[in-house]
């Protein structure tokens, strides 16, 4: 377990095979198990039954409930949250017969985004900054910063503010809201969200 920080809890069952990175404060719960590629940040927690490949890279403060499979050519930037049972793809078209390692498409979730449990996000997809993934949604395309994503396929039905409540506003037009638990305040313009005021 060679480049894990001094104060990583393993479960004894938990497998982190030699030479994973993994930050401070890392937690590897029942039955996971993280490859010798993966490269982990700091305070990241892995429930029971998760797996982590060796061609992904989590940042810090994430985390991946039970039963996770984070496949190889995926990214985790810091502060995502992956529910449970959600799952990764990395081949678009697989047969069991037709090896197809080569052709692994890139997933990107950005940072502080929510993917709900059971929901699946098809692989060469980017999912944006503070998104909120609905539980049991189907994503295969890429997701807008703080769009609110529903449904199979699944369809933006609105914005959610950084803390992960619901704004007041339309998916398209130009307007404002406050986020209900901060105060921050969000200008919304034709199809693009962006924080413009935070409460001092």
């Amino acid at each position: 377990m060679s480049g894990q920080a001094s104060n990583v809890v393993a479960h004894p069952s938990a497998i982190v095979d030699e030479g994973a990175q993994l930050g401070e404060g890392c937690r590897v719960w029942h039955f996971a198990h993280i490859s010798a590629g993966a490269r982990i940040g700091r305070g990241c927690s892995f429930g029971q039954g998760v797996y982590v490949g060796n061609d992904v890279t989590i940042g810090d403060n994430v985390k991946v409930q039970n039963n996770v499979s984070v496949y190889d050519a995926v990214t985790l930037e810091d502060d995502v949250f992956c529910g449970p049972s959600m799952v990764f793809t990395n081949v678009h078209n697989p047969r069991s017969a037709v090896p197809r390692k080569h052709e692994y498409r890139r997933t990107l979730v950005r940072r502080g985004a929510t993917l709900g449990a059971n929901c699946t996000i098809v692989c060469g997809t980017t999912i944006g900054e503070y998104a909120f993934v609905g539980a049991g949604a189907v994503v295969s395309r890429d997701v807008p910063a703080h769009a609110l994503m529903v449904g199979v396929p699944a369809r933006q039905i609105g914005w959610m503010s950084r803390h992960g409540e619901r704004l007041d506003l339309p998916v398209q037009g130009h307007a404002q809201a406050r986020c209900p638990a901060t105060g921050e305040t969000y200008r919304l313009d034709g199809n693009r969200l962006s924080l413009c005021s935070s409460p001092t």
